[in-house]
């Protein structure tokens, strides 16, 4: 069986991205919940982000989310979060809160506010430009609730349309990263709603446009490492936003649901070359904390990833390959099971403090008074919220 020794060194690769808005409030459809701390700024943002990084050493980079974090300067909040000690990373676009796209974005039936959508991407390439981000990601609420409402093949063709528009204003170092959901908030039809519709369009584009899996976004009982396979396969996987429901929303801490699906999903990440240094697949995380302490929140996902990452890496491909050709079907389903089984708590804590990090960093956190103060500093002015 492999061992944690031998493994590793490759966990030195682990990076994991952190979004923006996870720092700030938020909630259901229904309630947005403040809590004392919550950063007012985009820079108290990176603050805490830069917090979990320190803690953890898995979280290098921070995502924004245009227009939430909106500045002035984006190369002074570059700076910024140099000094902090991590990178601006993703930018994430948002044609889903304003008003004008009630009826859909970028794919709309009205020309004027699908230039309006269009042109809100190309002020995030900008915002691309002055950050050294390689990443614009693409989420659509676009759909309808009702049969008949909208012209669902001429929406398709705006679509194309309009990510055309979009990515011919990258540079060639530049990606636009296309997601998909399968419902929400349209209850009728949703214009990208799964991984096919989201691998026709960045097919179309070109080598730079590629697909993001979200793990929350699928149907129940949908085969998600069966995707991450195909993606891979095709060379169009370009990141993941990990995250976990039980129900329709995605917005809980990875692997919370189903652990088990978390170390599925990595298995065939790494075997299919989606892990490593040679690998353009970007982790990230795209999570709300409702009811929990965000920065704690955070520090748990980058562990669950961290966590499932050793275990896939210590199934014995070598075995598993020799039991599957010999259609040894309990022999292979053991030596997966041995992996996942395999409890590597102690052997990452140790691996931590070999590189000066806290063996474990959710009770060093608790220990470092960092949420105290935040909370006793962060009063008065207007937090920061979706």
């Amino acid at each position: 069986m492999t061992t944690f020794a031998e493994i590793a060194p490759q966990l030195e690769h682990q990076a994991i991205e952190v979004p923006s808005w996870a720092y700030g409030n938020s909630g259901t459809r229904f309630k947005v919940f403040g809590s004392p701390g919550t950063p007012r700024t985009v820079e108290e943002k990176i603050d805490d982000a830069a917090a979990v990084h320190r803690f953890t050493g898995l979280a290098p980079k921070v995502a924004l989310h245009i227009p939430w974090d909106m500045v002035d300067d984006f190369g002074a909040l570059t700076r910024y979060a140099k000094d902090a000690g991590i990178e601006i990373g993703t930018i994430n676009s948002n044609t889903f809160q304003d008003d004008d796209y009630k009826l859909g974005g970028l794919t709309h039936h009205d020309p004027a506010i699908r230039q309006k959508a269009v042109d809100h991407h190309l002020e995030c390439i900008e915002v691309m430009g002055a950050t050294g981000s390689r990443d614009l990601k693409i989420w659509l609420a676009d759909g309808s609730n009702y049969p008949g409402q909208a012209d669902i093949r001429a929406r398709q063709a705006w679509l194309a349309e309009s990510l055309a528009t979009i990515h011919a204003q990258l540079s060639n170092d530049q990606r636009l990263v296309l997601e998909y959901k399968i419902f929400e908030p349209a209850f009728y039809h949703t214009d990208v709603p799964d991984w096919g519709t989201a691998l026709v369009h960045v097919q179309a584009l070109g080598d730079n446009a590629v697909v993001c899996l979200d793990t929350g976004h699928h149907a129940p009982s949908t085969n998600v490492e069966f995707i991450v396979a195909q993606l891979l396969r095709l060379g169009k996987l370009g990141s993941f936003d990990f995250n976990s429901r039980n129900y329709a929303d995605d917005d809980l801490i990875v692997g919370s649901a189903d652990p088990f699906q978390l170390f599925r999903i990595l298995f065939e990440v790494i075997r299919g070359g989606g892990y490593g240094p040679d690998s353009e697949v970007a982790f990230m995380l795209d999570q709300c904390h409702n009811i929990e302490k965000k920065i704690p929140g955070q520090i748990r996902s980058v562990l669950n990833v961290q966590e499932m990452t050793a275990r896939a890496l210590l199934v014995d491909r070598q075995a598993l390959a020799a039991a599957q050709q010999a259609g040894d079907v309990l022999g292979a389903h053991q030596v997966f099971m041995d992996a996942f089984y395999t409890d590597v708590r102690a052997d990452l804590a140790a691996w931590r403090e070999s590189r000066g990090l806290p063996g474990d960093p959710m009770a060093a956190y608790a220990a470092s008074g960092y949420q105290e103060k935040i909370e006793a500093d962060r009063v008065g002015g207007t937090q920061m919220s979706w």
